[in-house]
C-alpha cells in the first residue's frame, strides 16, 4: 500500500513538473527568439540557421528553471493532498511524516542528477553546437539585407554601400570597402552588378568598375569591365570565440586542478593554456565560477525539496495554515535566489569561499534535524 502511494505522490509531482517546465521554457523561449531575430535582420543568416539556432537554446533554459519548477511542483501536490484530506489517508496508512520527507529528499536526487548532467555535460554542448552553427553557416540571406542608399556591415571588415538596388535584383553605383588586416585595405567601385547564386554560393557580379589595393607603402588601381566578388569567405559579426559557458566541463576540471594546486594563486591570474581552448586566456575567477554553477548549484535542489516537504506540517488554524503555506513559498525562493547571489562572494576570500562550498550541504542538514524534531516530537502546532 505505501509503495502505491509513493507511486502516485512521485507521478503528480513528475507530471506536474512536466507540464510547468515546457510552459515556462516555452515562453522564456520565445521572449530570447525574439531577441535573436538580429540573427537574420542583422546578421544575414536564414530562417532555418535562426531556428536551429534558437532550437539549441532550450537546454540551457530548460537548466535554469528546472530547480524553481521542480520546487514549484511538490509545493502544488502537497498542497493539493493537504486540500483534499490525502495526507490523513498517508498518516493513517501507517506513513510516517519523516519518512515521507525521506522519499521526497531521496527523489529529489533524481532531479539533481538530471541537473548535474544538464549542466555539464547537455548545455556546455549545445550552446558550443550553436556557436560552430552560426560561424559555419554560409551569409545566404545577403539579398534581402542590401537596400539602397544604406551602408551595409554585417559581415566582418565588410562594408558595402549601394545607390540603387532595382526589383529585378539589378544593382547600381556600388562601393565596396574590404579591410585585409591592419594595414592593407581594397576599396571596389562599379557602375553596376548584380548577386547571384553559384554553387550554393552568393557571388556579387561587378560590371564596368575598379579596384584600388590600399597599403602601407603604395596604392594602386585595376579597372575590370566584369568581375566576381566571392562573399563565401567572409563571416559575419557573430561571435565565434568560445564563451566559457560553452567550454568542455572535463577539460575545465583538468586545468583549474593544476591551478589549485599551486600554495598561491591570484583569481584574476590569466590562464596560459594554448594546447586547451576552453580554459587559454580565461582568468581562474571565470573558469571557478563557471564550474561552481555547473556543479555545486544544483545541490540546492535537495534543500528546496526539502521547504517544499515541511508543508506537511499543517497548523490547525486555516489562518496560521495560509501564513504557513506564504513563509514555505517565501523561503524557498529565497534560497534559490540566495544561490545565484552566493556567486558575487565566490573566491572572494578562502573562508567565504568554503563557506559558500559547503552552505547547500549545511542547509540540508540544518532543515532535515528541524524537520526530523518537529515530526518526531510533535512540537508547536503539529
Amino acid at each position: 500500500m505505501n509503495k502505491l502511494i509513493f507511486r502516485k505522490f512521485s507521478q503528480d509531482i513528475v507530471n506536474f513538473f512536466l507540464i510547468a517546465s515546457f510552459s515556462i521554457t516555452f515562453i522564456v523561449w520565445i521572449i530570447q527568439a525574439v531577441n535573436f531575430l538580429d540573427l537574420v535582420s542583422d546578421d544575414g543568416h536564414s530562417l532555418n540557421i535562426y531556428f536551429t539556432y534558437v532550437s539549441l537554446n532550450l537546454p540551457k533554459i530548460f537548466s535554469k528553471t528546472i530547480i524553481f519548477v521542480f520546487f514549484i511542483s511538490i509545493f502544488y501536490v502537497i498542497n493539493k493532498y493537504n486540500n483534499s484530506n490525502e495526507l490523513i489517508v498517508f498518516w493513517n496508512n501507517g506513513i510516517q511524516k519523516i519518512k515521507f520527507i525521506n522519499f521526497i529528499l531521496l527523489f529529489s536526487v533524481l532531479f539533481l542528477i538530471l541537473q548535474l548532467f544538464l549542466n555539464l555535460f547537455i548545455v556546455p554542448k549545445s550552446q558550443n553546437l550553436g556557436r560552430l552553427y552560426i560561424k559555419d553557416s554560409n551569409i545566404d540571406f545577403l539579398p534581402k539585407l542590401i537596400s539602397e542608399k544604406k551602408f551595409i556591415n554585417v559581415v566582418k571588415n565588410l562594408t558595402i554601400f549601394v545607390e540603387e538596388y532595382n526589383k529585378d535584383g539589378k544593382l547600381n553605383k556600388i562601393y565596396i570597402n574590404e579591410k585585409i588586416d591592419i594595414e592593407n585595405s581594397k576599396i571596389i567601385v562599379a557602375e553596376s552588378g548584380k548577386i547571384i547564386k553559384k554553387n550554393k554560393k552568393y557571388i556579387l557580379r561587378l560590371s564596368n568598375g575598379g579596384i584600388t589595393n590600399i597599403n602601407k607603402n603604395n596604392t594602386f588601381t585595376l579597372n575590370f569591365a566584369e568581375t566576381d566578388y566571392d562573399l563565401s569567405d567572409f563571416s559575419t559579426k557573430t561571435i565565434t570565440k568560445t564563451k566559457v559557458q560553452e567550454a568542455d566541463s572535463i577539460e575545465m576540471f583538468k586545468c583549474i586542478k593544476e591551478i589549485y594546486l599551486k600554495k598561491k594563486f591570484n583569481k584574476n591570474e590569466i590562464i596560459n593554456s594554448p594546447t586547451n581552448d576552453d580554459c587559454h586566456n580565461r582568468t581562474v575567477k571565470s573558469i571557478s565560477e563557471e564550474l561552481y554553477k555547473r556543479l555545486i548549484l544544483p545541490f540546492y535542489t535537495l534543500i528546496i525539496s526539502l521547504i517544499a516537504a515541511s508543508l506537511i506540517i499543517e497548523p490547525k488554524s486555516k489562518y496560521f495554515s495560509r501564513i504557513h503555506k506564504l513563509n514555505i513559498f517565501l523561503i524557498g525562493t529565497s534560497i534559490i535566489i540566495i544561490s545565484q547571489l552566493s556567486l558575487k562572494f565566490f573566491l572572494n576570500s578562502v573562508n567565504i569561499t568554503y563557506l559558500i562550498l559547503l552552505l547547500p550541504i549545511f542547509l540540508v542538514l540544518f532543515y532535515y534535524f528541524v524537520l526530523l524534531v518537529l515530526t518526531k516530537f510533535k512540537l508547536g502546532y503539529l
